[in-house]
């Protein structure tokens, strides 16, 4: 007894046990399991239920391995089916009848419409593969070949790239889709690698190609007089040899890329719709190419677009949320240790948390985008419906730890929600309404309008362009600690408006009051916090950075906190250092005040110039008795300075008041 077919009874588990065990012959989808189409004598592709017989090889080199199969699926649906030697040489006599009575091909036709579950079968099942040869004399065709193949899996098929230089041409007739991108070099001959393959092609019997369907992209340049002639000498001997065109030969001069875009588009749908047999659809053809156009798949454009998959593993994230009862006037934070997707925003996560953990969990929720929602988050200030789990943080031990907290600089509501009203204060106080001034204007038929330079509106939207003015006045090193400061998402409005050119000449004095006030932008202790959130952090530090130039300007550097900056970046040119107003070296009394004549430091203090702002000299301790200056503040060695545009922000660096 020998075997003569193999078939699938219903209740395959998709177990993949099967196709493990010999993936030759069977083929597990999501459904069920397959007999695959070129180890049957009908050439079908399905669980083959008429019990078609295999070919001789397959059953010769296999037939242990398809026992040890159907001995091993764990629900025995694996149905071998034996007989005598004579009934498989019978059945391989005659395959032609097989084929009328099993797998009638109009009856495929019937059961492939158009519906997203055909097309997916269609685009998914038996074989998918896509042979693309390319003849390059100077790269062009190879690079359109690579880039081709890598659009070929949005069509459902996988593409693979074959050099005509050493390719077996006999190989080619076992092909079902087959494109041909071929150069044109010199007067109408083949490129280098082509010419072989080319020869044996000449040779070839008619009908060898019979059952492949291909497309030929030719390349050339119309300056010579046989244009693109490689190409139509392929696209005619594969006709002639008894191949299918499915889509026809494009001709693309030296500006070949949106040509052969075209031709890639056209030419892999028609080829996506040959099904593993070999069988074309044509009338799927359009519902492949809106499901590549409009599906999740990718998009037309540049190397497809294709859209990358953003779903990532589940990760062990250890989770250390800040908690905060009013009721009873508690802290603490609550720590949960858990698995989820990588790609899982953190605003989904504390979501999670709740519905699954702890339903007391207060956070403020709301669309990804939400301004209200920011919290912080290892340090970082961040939107949480827009950062993914796995990037705010590096896995470390298999494990991604996060703290999250609620945002520094506003009274705690509870938990991570806070009360944004301060902010909201601060803004009111600074009047916020618009004083329009009298301007020149344009009349339209809407009516007049007035004319705005279109760099300076730029400018002004920049300025204000921040998705979440909470989180803005969140990153200011000085917002937590004074409680009067305006803080830089109301002060950046207000420079805004300050600089906006329809703001009243009444307005703008208000405004430079409301920027040189003590609670204004001199109250900032340092742009850098601001500078490195996101990309509106630099615009908006650039913007108070020239505010506060502003406002020394206009104050030419009077009052306590402009003559500090102007005599601390005076001392620091003049001596290419770094120092404070009690060096180590005036521990050495008179001698080391006439030492630091050079050095700028003498100058500052008989100017009364010191980093705190109190008395230069409050006894005589500082002139006579080392150590001098002991107490008054710490000890500063000179450090080399070059870039002194820094200087004042070394300043604020060192000034605890600023």
């Amino acid at each position: 007894m020998a075997i003569v077919s193999v078939y699938i009874e219903e209740g395959c588990i998709t177990c993949d046990a099967c196709e493990e065990t010999l993936p030759e012959v069977f083929h597990v989808t999501d459904d069920t399991c397959y007999i695959k189409a070129d180890v049957r004598l009908d050439g079908g592709y399905d669980r083959n239920e008429g019990k078609a017989g295999l070919k001789l090889e397959t059953i010769s080199q296999f037939e242990d391995d398809i026992f040890d199969a159907a001995d091993g699926c764990p629900v025995d649906v694996i149905i071998v089916v034996e007989g005598g030697e004579s009934e498989a040489v019978v059945e391989e006599e005659a395959p032609a009848a097989i084929v009328e009575v099993v797998v009638p091909e109009p009856a495929v036709e019937e059961t492939l419409e158009l519906n997203g579950d055909d097309l997916g079968e269609l685009l998914s099942a038996g074989d998918r593969s896509l042979a693309i040869l390319f003849g390059s004399q100077s790269g062009n065709s190879e690079a359109l070949a690579a880039k081709f193949s890598k659009q070929a899996s949005n069509y459902g098929l996988e593409g693979t790239v074959y050099d005509m230089d050493g390719f077996d041409f006999a190989s080619l007739s076992a092909m079902k889709r087959v494109l041909i991108i071929c150069s044109t070099w010199g007067e109408g001959e083949m490129p280098d690698n082509a010419e072989d393959l080319w020869q044996v092609a000449q040779r070839a019997s008619t009908g060898s190609l019979n059952g492949v369907h291909y497309s030929v992209l030719a390349l050339g340049d119309t300056s010579y007089e046989l244009f693109c002639e490689s190409g139509k000498d392929w696209d005619e001997q594969l006709e002639k040899l008894g191949a299918t065109r499915l889509v026809d030969r494009v001709d693309c001069d030296v500006d070949y890329e949106s040509m052969a875009a075209a031709w890639a588009l056209d030419a892999m749908a028609a080829l996506a719709a040959v099904d593993g047999t070999g069988v074309f659809h044509e009338d799927m053809v359009d519902a492949i190419k809106e499901y590549v156009a409009g599906g999740d798949e990718g998009a037309d454009g540049e190397d497809g677009f294709t859209v990358p998959d953003i779903t990532a593993e589940s990760i062990q994230v250890e989770i250390s949320i800040f908690r905060y009862d009013p009721e009873v006037a508690t802290t603490g934070l609550d720590t949960w240790v858990c698995a989820m997707p990588g790609h899982l925003s953190l605003l989904e996560a504390l979501r999670t948390i709740k519905s699954t953990h702890d339903g007391s969990l207060s956070f403020r929720d709301g669309t990804s985008d939400d301004s209200t929602t920011a919290i912080c988050v290892n340090g970082r200030l961040v939107l949480p419906g827009l950062v993914r789990l796995d990037s705010v943080a590096p896995t470390r031990d298999g494990t991604l730890r996060l703290r999250i907290d609620p945002l520094p600089g506003f009274e705690v509501v509870r938990d991570l929600v806070v009360d944004h009203w301060s902010m909201e204060r601060r803004r009111e106080s600074t009047q916020p309404w618009m004083i329009a001034a009298t301007r020149e204007g344009a009349a339209t038929m809407q009516g007049n309008i007035g004319l705005m330079e279109p760099n300076v509106a730029t400018a002004l939207h920049s300025i204000t362009d921040f998705g979440s003015p909470a989180l803005l006045q969140a990153s200011s090193d000085a917002v937590p600690h004074a409680n009067g400061y305006l803080g830089p998402a109301v002060l950046a409005s207000v420079w805004a408006r300050r600089n906006d050119p329809r703001s009243s000449v009444t307005s703008v004095g208000g405004l430079d009051e409301i920027l040189g006030s003590s609670n204004g932008i001199k109250a900032e202790t340092d742009l850098t916090s601001i500078r490195r959130q996101n990309c509106s952090g630099l615009v908006v530090s650039e913007a108070l950075l020239d505010a506060k130039t502003h406002v020394l300007e206009r104050e030419a550097y009077n009052g306590r906190h402009g003559k500090h900056v102007w005599w601390y970046t005076w001392t620091v040119k003049s001596s290419g250092k770094v120092n404070d107003t009690v060096l180590y070296r005036q521990a050495l009394g008179p001698i080391g005040l006439i030492g630091n004549l050079t050095s700028g430091v003498t100058a500052r203090m008989m100017s009364g110039f010191t980093r705190t702002g109190g008395d230069m000299i409050t006894d005589m301790l500082a002139f006579i008795a080392p150590p001098a200056g002991i107490g008054k503040m710490p000890r500063q060695f000179n450090s080399s300075v070059n870039n002194h545009h820094e200087v004042v922000a070394i300043f604020n660096e060192l000034d605890g008041r600023f």
